[in-house]
């Protein structure tokens, strides 16, 4: 009888072992392949070939940098046994998962710690909190512990010298190589500020690089990886490759910003913020990703920089990744649409719907006001631990406002407004995957229940999604003045009470988003560089 309750324990465990890969297997199959290409690369000189391969080669620097801040060291996973742990820590960056608010995929792994590497994972609120130093929520350091085993700050420059002389010596000889002025100031402001973590003159410098056929985005930039705080810069890197034809259709949009900020739907005093017009509006085809930007979900647009020095003295470069973007509609957006959208409306999914809405979702991010309008500071500093959520929500239905106006204003003339506006929604069903561990993810949510409780869109006999192309933008005014005014007056305690509540998934969208699990459709991309 004892032989037979082993056996038995034996075939349960097996089972058990099954299952658990059978969930990773799906998980890993989540995130559809896609070989990044471009027929800009062939187009190439052998000369810029080999800057490309330079660029690649820092880039790769960056990547392990981030394994460092994100998770720690990278071998620990490479050393996995089981295949598909294995591949889903590589898309993740660690154990835990990205699409599924962090939560751990692999056993032995508790929740990912808020605040990952960047402070001591023992670090008391109480310690923090007499911690008196005014470096300690700089972008650009982390927090350790002295030989005492108090808090102290370390400037990324030291934490991560070794990697960072490396990455300068790639770019030194890029530098050498490349025949474009711009590009090479570019790249020796930004040596320099690796190596003094002073990062605004190699913005100033990348904000007036608009005259090169590649780019490079490479550095400490966004702080999305840094849940407790969001103080702390993650390392990543895009090469990218301008597409001349496109970005040159878009040129003309850059001369409206300022007027397109007076149209804003809000009260006057919530818009007095002048967008700069050296702001950059092109379109690129990515060639390779590396670090936080290529961790779960993939970035399809890039609207940087980030300091608001910038913005002011210049505006900021607004980058549409093309092919990523293109990958990202044909094989998850279209057929998202396609089994939840009512089959009279499908006709309105639109490839150019999608990239215009992207597109101003990233001008979108330079309107509205940088600074509070009673006397709380700029508005990042007012939203503390919103700000991020509110700037993502305020992004994407005043990039939808912009696009539906601009097309009654006869500027864009190659979509519909019912084109914008239903692709939008998809897209929303499509960002609400990404769960509640990302700030998109919680924007979107807020936006979908938004939409719906004021009626833009309801539900068929059958379930499906009936836009109402009339009532639609009435509700994109209204989302986008209460966006807006929650800015303006950095009302903190009314924009978490608000997303406490409405950034959730009802009972609804759960069963919609089951649908389009149950019909396979990947929850986002994972590149191939073959190049």
């Amino acid at each position: 009888m004892k032989k037979i309750y082993i056996l038995a324990a034996a075939a349960i465990a097996v089972a058990a072992c099954v299952q658990k890969n059978d969930a990773l297997k799906e998980k890993v199959e989540s995130y559809a392949v896609v070989e990044v290409t471009s027929p800009l690369y062939d187009a190439l000189s052998d000369n810029d070939k080999k800057i490309v391969s330079l660029f690649r080669q820092a880039g790769e620097i960056m990547d392990g940098l981030f394994w460092k801040q994100t998770f720690g060291d990278k071998a620990e996973m490479e050393a996995l046994t089981n295949e598909y742990e294995k591949a889903y820590a590589m898309i993740n960056y660690g154990p835990w998962d990205h699409l599924d608010n962090n939560s751990p995929f692999i056993e032995g792994y508790g929740e990912k710690p808020l605040g990952c590497q960047y402070y001591p994972q023992d670090m008391t609120m109480e310690e923090w909190e007499t911690f008196d130093d005014p470096e300690k929520l700089s972008l650009y350091t982390v927090i350790r512990r002295d030989e005492n085993g108090a808090l102290k700050t370390v400037w990324y420059r030291d934490e991560y010298k070794e990697e960072l002389e490396k990455v300068c010596a790639l770019l030194e000889e890029a530098a050498a190589l490349t025949t474009n002025e711009g590009m090479r100031t570019y790249l020796t402001e930004r040596i320099k500020a690796f190596r003094t973590d002073d990062y605004l003159a190699s913005d100033m410098a990348w904000m007036d690089m608009k005259d090169c056929n590649m780019d490079i985005v490479i550095g400490p930039i966004e702080n999305y990886d840094d849940h407790l705080f969001e103080a702390k810069a993650a390392y990543e890197c895009f090469i990218l490759l301008k597409d001349e034809a496109r970005s040159a259709d878009l040129a003309k949009y850059v001369a409206l910003l300022p007027t397109l900020q007076t149209m804003l739907p809000c009260a006057p005093e919530y818009k007095t913020f002048v967008p700069g017009t050296s702001s950059d509006l092109n379109v690129y085809d990515a060639i390779y990703y590396a670090g936080d930007c290529n961790a779960g979900s993939k970035t399809i647009a890039i609207n940087l920089p980030n300091d608001e020095r910038v913005h002011t003295a210049k505006g900021a470069r607004r980058l549409q990744l093309y092919n990523s973007m293109m990958a990202k509609f044909n094989k998850i957006m279209l057929p998202i649409g396609e089994v939840l959208m009512a089959p009279e409306q499908l006709e309105y999914l639109s490839p150019d719907a999608f990239f215009w809405n992207v597109t101003f979702h990233e001008v979108a991010h330079g309107l509205g006001v940088k600074q509070t309008v009673n006397g709380k500071g700029t508005v990042d500093e007012a939203m503390g631990s919103e700000k991020t959520t509110w700037e993502e929500a305020k992004a994407d239905i005043l990039g939808l406002f912009m696009v539906s106006r601009l097309i009654d204003m006869g500027e864009i003339t190659d979509i519909t407004k019912e084109e914008s506006i239903a692709t939008f929604i998809a897209g929303i069903v499509r960002s609400v995957r990404f769960g509640f561990a990302s700030s998109h993810g919680k924007a979107n949510m807020m936006c979908y229940n938004f939409m719906e409780e004021n009626g833009a869109f309801t539900r068929n006999a059958d379930g499906k999604y009936v836009v109402d192309f009339e009532k639609a933008p009435s509700v994109i005014d209204a989302w986008s003045s209460l966006i807006l005014e929650t800015q303006a007056t950095g009302n903190f305690e009314f924009a978490q009470k608000y997303a406490a509540e409405h950034a959730s998934i009802s009972e609804g969208l759960a069963a919609d988003i089951e649908k389009v699990n149950g019909a396979g459709i990947p929850r986002d991309i994972v590149f191939e560089f073959n190049w």
